[in-house]
């Protein structure tokens, strides 16, 4: 029996509930919160309102609107070339870590056309010190780049293994 795949189709369905998920979510957070409202859920986070102009970590966050259509750009751009290297990946783990940083990359985007800018909510926290406040966009990015990371250092030992060599 040939080795399952990860094919388009499912990819696709990986992408459309990680969009589906972060823009309902965001909406329900857009329609009950007020801007920078935070309201404790446990002694280590929160759920607030917050408007990113900016790139990850609020990086250039006192950027203009048109840095909201540059980013986006350039978000596209990762994209495509996350399409791109899909046609030659083999590997099922990081097929479905490629869609979903595609769909949390598109979630962003998303949001940046629509607002000029991205909707954060999550905030985690310890004692004074707050994590930048981020949304399940980012989420599926970070787990996405994490499992591709990690499959890397999966198929590194493996190949050593074969080879019997020694890094």
């Amino acid at each position: 029996m040939a080795p399952l795949r990860f094919r388009w189709p499912a990819g696709l369905l990986v992408v459309a509930a990680v969009l589906a998920v972060d823009q309902g979510v965001k909406w329900l957070v857009l329609e009950t919160f007020y801007p920078g409202e935070v309201r404790p859920v446990l002694p280590f986070f929160n759920l607030v309102l917050v408007f990113n102009r900016g790139v990850s970590f609020g990086l250039f966050s006192g950027s203009r609107f048109e840095t909201a259509w540059l980013l986006s750009g350039l978000a596209i751009a990762i994209v495509l070339g996350l399409l791109y290297w899909l046609r030659s990946e083999k590997r099922p783990l990081a097929r479905f870590a490629i869609w979903l940083v595609i769909g949390g990359a598109l979630g962003n985007v998303v949001d940046r056309l629509r607002y000029g800018m991205v909707v954060d909510f999550l905030d985690f926290y310890i004692k004074s010190y707050h994590w930048p406040a981020f949304n399940l966009a980012d989420v599926a990015v970070v787990c996405g780049a994490s499992a591709l990371i990690w499959e890397s250092f999966v198929e590194s030992r493996a190949q050593r293994g074969e080879t019997g060599e020694r890094t």
